[in-house]
Formats: structure tokens, C-alpha cells, sequence
């Protein structure tokens, strides 16, 4: 999923990652893998949001899942594996 500028700001804050840019070089390899989406980088690994529903007032929600783990200690390198949806829950707040 992609999400808006507001979206992403609203992620990072609630999941302590950072986004990745649209322009860095890792896209290229990424979007062949896995499609457009939103890609963010934490402790764990990379991450999408999948949107999962909407609460009563009309604000989405989505669900963080792990495409890829750190290979190593250093967190140089990723390894990619299949999407392991997480327990974390986030607001995708628009406008």
C-alpha cells in the first residue's frame, strides 16, 4: 500500500521506523519483489502497511508486515523471506 505524505508521517510516529525514500537505490530491487508500496525500516527489518479495516469514525487502519529481516548483527544486509504480518496496528489518518 502507498501511502500518503500525512500517512507516513503519522506511521513513523507510531511505529518508530523510518521511511524509505521513493529515490533510493534498494527501490529498484524492492518493487520487482514485492510491488509499490510504502517501505519503512526499523530494528526488526523492512516493512509494509496492509490496510486491515476502518474504525467507526472513517479512519483507515493497517497492518505492519515484515518482508525482510536483518541478516546480521550490524544490520547490513536483509534477508528476505515471506510477509509475516505483525501485531502492530497503526492509524492511516488522511488529509
Amino acid at each position: 500500500m502507498k501511502l500518503s505524505a500525512r500517512q507516513i508521517q503519522h506511521a513513523t510516529k507510531e511505529i518508530s521506523a523510518q521511511v524509505l525514500p521513493e529515490d533510493h537505490p534498494m527501490m529498484a530491487q524492492l518493487i520487482p519483489l514485492f510491488g509499490h508500496h510504502t517501505y519503512f525500516l526499523d530494528k526488526d527489518g523492512l516493512e509494509i502497511v496492509e490496510k486491515i479495516g476502518s474504525l467507526p469514525d472513517g479512519t483507515a487502519t493497517g497492518n505492519i508486515v515484515r518482508l525482510a529481516s536483518w541478516a546480521d548483527m550490524e544490520r547490513t544486509a536483509l534477508a528476505p523471506h515471506a510477509p509475516e504480518p505483525t501485531d502492530v496496528v497503526v492509524r492511516l489518518k488522511t488529509g
